[in-house]
Formats: structure tokens, sequence, C-alpha cells
């Protein structure tokens, strides 16, 4: 069946279609499709504006706060909206940024500071850019990178054995005192899956084994830790069971579950599977988008971006929560961030934690999570 865009005159007609048909008598009927409507034309009209935000602020180096991992961002929120290296000149400008940071090792950093360089978080997401632009001449960069991601991950070259909690994670990169997590991991999976590397691929099924070991599931879950945790499906922050939420202990995390179940999609296991449905029912019964589960405001437009990108390639419309209740969630993150856009047209968070004090970023990170939104 053919489907048709909804473009705001057609948004306007379906509203005129259905204020007729609340006059006739069928409000209770067409009262989901005059909300679906308002939501859509309120996040497009925020798309824009966020859209003009990041032009201005966007830096006389074509890139965004002088950092790859920022600026691809900015390029992947542009280029999910519409917005193309061939016909957007703040396009092309990120993306010779970003060309002129890849290292002879195939990563894609700026390597002078440690602290900074973090070369997975780096290269993951300038590859995921890079592939949205499309242009064949970049096959051979995004190919050095995905062998760079690959190599890692714990226990592809290192000769690590499967027993270590380590094993089959990625983390940072850049630290001598590495460690893996859940973020870092999904980040790279994205990164991998995005620009081709099949579901079967040692890499992916590697990390299975690093997801079963953060995820709150006795079943699947070999480590100590997860004998005395809440076995509810979320997942924690690494293989030690860490939880970065205001409790501590063990506790799942909203952000880590969305991504550990989107990374558990990437490696190939699908919705029937009992680790990917433990997942989905902590999903459900956590279901919101008002705070970060667990978090509060700590995070937050990092959780609203993976909601998004999670639910989008679950292939699921709508989430039923553990009390019944039905929610369209693609309208109700519509909803949300629109009315969380500031004057200027930008996203931050008054809490800095992880940077979302920075306008830049949580400005694309919320374009990408309106994105999915829009046209998963």
């Amino acid at each position: 069946m053919k489907q048709y865009p909804l473009t705001p005159r057609r948004i306007a007609s379906l509203a005129a279609i259905i204020c007729l048909a609340v006059a006739c008598g069928e409000s209770r009927v067409l009262a989901a499709p005059i909300k679906f409507a308002q939501s859509v034309a309120r996040a497009r009209i925020a798309v824009k504006r966020g859209v003009q935000y990041l032009k201005q602020v966007q830096e006389s180096d074509g890139s965004w706060s002088h950092y790859p991992a920022t600026t691809a961002l900015a390029l992947i929120a542009l280029q999910r909206n519409g917005y193309s290296a061939h016909s957007d000149t703040a396009v092309a400008r990120g993306v010779r940024f970003l060309l002129k940071w890849q290292q002879p090792n195939g990563s894609i950093c700026n390597p002078s500071d440690p602290n900074t360089a973090l070369p997975n978080y780096n290269t993951a997401l300038s590859l995921m850019a890079l592939v949205l632009t499309h242009n064949v001449e970049y096959k051979p960069i995004i190919a050095r990178g995905q062998k760079y991601l690959e190599n890692l991950q714990f226990g592809a070259v290192d000769g690590m054995k499967r027993s270590n909690p380590l094993y089959g994670g990625i983390g940072y990169g850049s630290d001598p005192d590495d460690h893996p997590d859940v973020s870092n991991l999904a980040t790279a999976l994205e990164a991998l899956k995005q620009s081709g590397v099949p579901s079967q691929a040692p890499v992916f099924q590697r990390a299975i084994v690093f997801l079963q070991r953060v995820q709150n599931r006795v079943d699947t879950n070999d480590q100590a830790w997860a004998k005395i945790g809440p076995n509810d499906g979320g997942f924690t922050y690494d293989p030690y069971g860490t939880s970065k939420t205001v409790t501590g202990g063990h506790r799942s995390m909203g952000a880590m579950t969305y991504q550990g179940m989107e990374s558990y999609i990437y490696c190939g296991l699908n919705r029937n599977d009992p680790r990917v449905a433990a997942a989905w029912h902590w999903i459900r019964s956590d279901y919101t988008v008002t705070h970060h589960p667990g978090e509060g405001n700590t995070a937050l437009y990092y959780y609203y971006n993976a909601m998004a990108k999670t639910l989008a390639v679950y292939g699921q419309r709508t989430v039923t929560d553990t009390h019944g209740v039905s929610h369209n969630w693609s309208a109700d993150l519509e909803n949300q961030l629109s009315k969380l856009q500031h004057p200027d047209g930008s996203w931050f968070n008054s809490n800095p934690r992880y940077w979302e004090n920075q306008p830049s970023l949580v400005t694309s990170y919320t374009l990408i999570a309106l994105s999915y939104c829009l046209h998963p």
C-alpha cells in the first residue's frame, strides 16, 4: 500500500476532516488522530527551529564546539532531518572538518589530549555521520574506521578469554586502564551496523557475551552480582553491576536498558528472544518521557535519544505499559521535546553532568530523537 508523507498541507487537511467528524459525533474514535496530527505539527516546527539554531552556532572551521563527536552528532541530526552535503553548506563544511581528523590507525578523533580523545566515541559517531552522506568516496575511510572499532573490542585481538567479565565489551578507547560499558559498546555497535557490518560478524557475537553480563537477568548473567540484583531485565552500566542511578547498587538504568536492547537487536536477536523480552518488560514497567528512570534529570536528553532510536529499531509504534495503558511513544516524545525547547531554538539541560549543559550537543541529541519519531 502506498504511503504518503505528512506534509503541512496534509496535516491541515487531516485536522479539517477530524473537526468535521467530531462535529458529527465521532470524537471518541478520532481523539487519537487529532493528538497525533497536533504532535507531528509541533515536532516539525521544533525541528525547523532546532536546525536554524545549529546552523547559527556552527564554528568558522565547520565544526560544532571544535570537537569531532559533537560535530558528528550535529551532522547526524541535520542529515536525518533532510539536509544533505550536496545541497547544504553547513553539512558540507561539517563533513570536511571530520575528514581531517582520521588517524593512521583508522580512528577519527583529536588524539592530542587523552582525556578528550575518546577514540571509540568520536570514531563511532563520525562513521554514522559519514554513512549518511551516501558518498562512495568515503568507503575506504569508513572501512578503516570499522576495523579500528572492531579491534577495540575486548577479546578481539588481545587474547582475552571469554571468562573475563570485560570480554566482548568496548570502552572509550583512550584510557590505559580502559573499561567497557554499555554506552560505549552500544555506540560502536550502532556505527558498525549502520555502516554495513552484518549481525553474524564476530564483533556482534562477542558483544552478546558482554551484554548478558550487564543485564539484570539471572538466567543468562553468570556474574555473582546478578544473583543479588533485582532480576528485572534492565541493564546496569558495566559487567560489575555498577549503577549510576541515585540509589546505586545494581539498579537497572533507563538509557542503558534502551541501549542494551537496541544492541541485542543489532546482534541479531529478535523480540521473541527471552533476553530481549526481559528488557522489553523493563521498558514497559518504567515507561516515561517526563524523567530519566532512576536518574531524574541526569543525562535526560541522552535518555530521550536512546529511547527514540531503540523503539524505532524495535519496530513497534506503541508501548503498552505493565498497567495496560497504551502509549504512542513518538507522539509522547514529540510533545515533551517540543515543550522543552528554549526560545532560541536550542535544547540543553539545567543539570550539567555529561556535558548536557552544552546546547550544541543536546540540540543534536534532540533533533536525532525527533527524526526517529517523525521518520523512523
